[in-house]
């Protein structure tokens, strides 16, 4: 029975994209992208300096509702900068979740600080707010303005909510928890870019947030990143460290703290340029695509397609569906990968890998539970949707 399944749902899934082989995700170019990389290419100007670069940044934080926006070389250097600015240091903690993508956590660790693992919610995939308020109320001190870790001893200085496959997580709820023990929120948007959480972009509600261009993002710039915030102090260290902390000057090189050689080239920008002008097209085709998944697996039984929820505009940037069991989840993903159809499992949960294993964590039964049955399937967008 299971194999009949299966094979509904590659079939399926072959004939929207007409095509024998289907990978997980794959950037969608035109004619507007050559023009605008021979732009930039005739300019001379294809590195970290020049005018691409800072029209990206201006077009972003329009989109997005920011007041300031900061292009780096990817969305985990993003997320390093950002966690820097608003102050975290080496030997802090910094909430997160275990289910999102190693990044997370490795950005967390470049700053010299340890993560902390709450539990995710099952409606959202991101962090859950009931359990990050658990444990700031079991496990938190406020001593001297600051919040601490009562068993750890050590100083919990920020909180990274994950907005998982841009679904937005409970972010106006977790923000309010954070502030009243005085913790920063950056928000790691890596994966939400033209997701709206009750009218308000993912990634605008804490102190920062974070956005990818990587290769299979919504948009590509080839590799690149960028910070959004409306905190003009933030904005102004991120964009200074991503200058190797070079101090302004016409010909004088003076660095006057810790930098870092993150800013994004100015051909990436344009190749930006090009997809956001694309953007309003790809999240309403990938919402169609959406809308069909979820239509196909209505018809069947025990296999759930994950929605956006409630209040939420998701850009739907990866679909995922539920399995009953970790078995039949292993099972799909095997015969479908062997079919041509590139379908994945979410990611080892972070305290499961070797670096993160001896991190403070609560008990977080749902980001197991999701780990076991979740597959990502297919979700490029279609150049032919029925």
């Amino acid at each position: 029975m299971n194999l009949i399944k299966f094979q509904q749902i590659v079939f399926f899934i072959k004939d929207i994209y007409k095509k024998d082989f289907i990978p997980l995700h794959e950037p969608y170019f035109d004619e507007e992208e050559k023009k605008w990389l021979i732009k930039a290419i005739e300019s001379t100007f294809v590195s970290s300096v020049g005018p691409f670069v800072e029209e990206f940044e201006k077009k972003i934080a329009q989109y997005v509702g920011s007041k300031y926006a900061v292009a780096t070389i990817n969305g985990t250097s993003a997320l390093h900068l950002a966690l820097l600015a608003v102050g975290v240091k080496e030997g802090n903690e910094v909430i997160t979740q275990p289910l999102t993508f190693v990044a997370t956590c490795n950005a967390i660790k470049y700053c010299g600080a340890e993560p902390v693992f709450v539990d995710v919610s099952e409606k959202t995939l991101g962090m859950s707010a009931e359990s990050l308020e658990y444990f700031l109320k079991k496990y938190v001190e406020v001593k001297n303005g600051y919040a601490y870790n009562r068993i750890t001893k050590r100083r919990i200085s920020a909180c990274v909510p994950v907005h998982i496959f841009g679904h937005p997580t409970e972010i106006d709820e977790i923000v309010t928890l954070c502030r009243e023990y005085n913790i920063k929120v950056v928000e790691d948007s890596a994966e939400a870019l033209g997701s709206f959480y009750k009218g308000k972009h993912a990634g605008t509600f804490g102190n920062a947030g974070i956005l990818s261009f990587n290769g299979n993002k919504i948009i590509t710039t080839g590799g690149g990143g960028m910070v959004i915030t409306d905190d003009e102090s933030i904005a102004k260290k991120v964009k200074h460290l991503s200058q190797v902390a070079k101090v302004p000057h016409p010909y004088e090189y003076y660095h006057d703290t810790l930098g870092y050689n993150y800013r994004m080239p100015n051909i990436n920008a344009a190749l930006g340029l090009a997809q956001l002008e694309k953007l309003n097209w790809f999240i309403d085709k990938k919402r169609q695509l959406a809308e069909i998944y979820k239509e196909f697996f209505q018809t069947l039984e025990g296999i759930e397609f994950i929605e956006e929820p409630e209040e939420v505009k998701s850009n739907y940037w990866l679909n995922a569906v539920r399995f009953p069991s970790k078995k039949e989840r292993s099972l799909f993903l095997e015969y479908a990968n062997k079919e041509g159809v590139q379908a994945r499992g979410v990611w080892t949960l972070m305290y499961k890998l070797p670096m993160y294993r001896d991190c403070f964590k609560i008990a977080t039964p749902v980001a197991e539970k999701l780990e076991e049955t979740v597959v990502n399937i297919p979700s490029g967008v279609p150049k032919y949707i029925r």
